[in-house]
């Protein structure tokens, strides 16, 4: 008669400790010791590019200063590696270590970020690349709780919440954040300043006036000499 109950009972506990199939991933847990931004990407495996990049810049060590050292909160989206497949052939390797150090930094926001809070930042958002600026822009709507950015040349959202802890948030997005400021050609460099000749040194005219005076001091002579003789022959045949 205890049979039914009890294997009712293990069921119904089995069940219990059981998770659904359906629930999604959480965000993947905070790793132990000083944070780092590689070893937080490399547990889901899809960013290998965007850690090749992080890695050449130095921006990840960067990153990890500002973490652990500055204890200053930072959000960063970061592209899959079919988000860089989707780029035209060989563009990544076209860029300049500069183009690509900008480039990193478009992904880096130099604040937390939690997902409610992109409905109250103020647009253009600014990266660590100067996204408040005309180069680089990144402008955010939301649609309900889909986070929408856009930089002018790439549009995407927020696909999937990779990394959060309160003082580090890491966002998957499916698009590389590609920005006008990366291909505008650098200013040319100010030409040299030429010399104007009011600007030179005083002592320069003055020399160039006693020059002048000097070859003028013959004549005067000459004058004053040819004064007095008259002087004294008009004198002689007065007298």
């Amino acid at each position: 008669m205890l049979k039914q109950p009890l294997s009712t009972l293990l069921l119904i506990f089995f069940l219990h400790c059981t998770p659904a199939s359906g629930q999604s991933s959480a965000p993947a847990p905070a790793p132990s010791g000083p944070i780092n931004i590689v070893s937080v990407l490399k547990k889901s495996g899809k960013y290998t590019t965007f850690i090749r990049l992080l890695k050449s810049t130095q921006i990840d060590e960067q990153i990890n200063s500002q973490l652990n050292d500055l204890n200053q909160g930072l959000t960063v989206f970061a592209p899959t590696d079919s988000a860089f497949s989707n780029l035209k052939p060989g563009m990544l390797n076209s860029l300049t270590d500069q183009q690509k150090f900008q480039l990193v930094q478009c992904h880096v926001v130099p604040s937390f970020l939690s997902i409610p809070q992109f409905q109250t930042v103020s647009n253009p958002l600014r990266t660590q690349a100067g996204g408040g600026t005309a180069q680089f822009p990144l402008n955010i709507t939301m649609s309900g709780n889909q986070v929408n950015m856009t930089t002018g040349l790439v549009n995407t959202s927020l696909t999937n919440t990779v990394y959060t802890d309160g003082q580090l948030a890491v966002y998957e997005i499916d698009q590389v954040l590609l920005a006008e400021g990366l291909f505008r050609p650098p200013a040319p460099a100010p030409p040299p300043k030429t010399s104007d000749p009011s600007d030179a040194p005083s002592g320069s005219n003055g020399a160039s006036d006693d020059s002048s005076d000097a070859k003028d001091r013959p004549h005067y002579a000459q004058k004053l000499v040819s004064f007095g003789v008259a002087v004294i022959v008009i004198l002689h045949l007065w007298l």
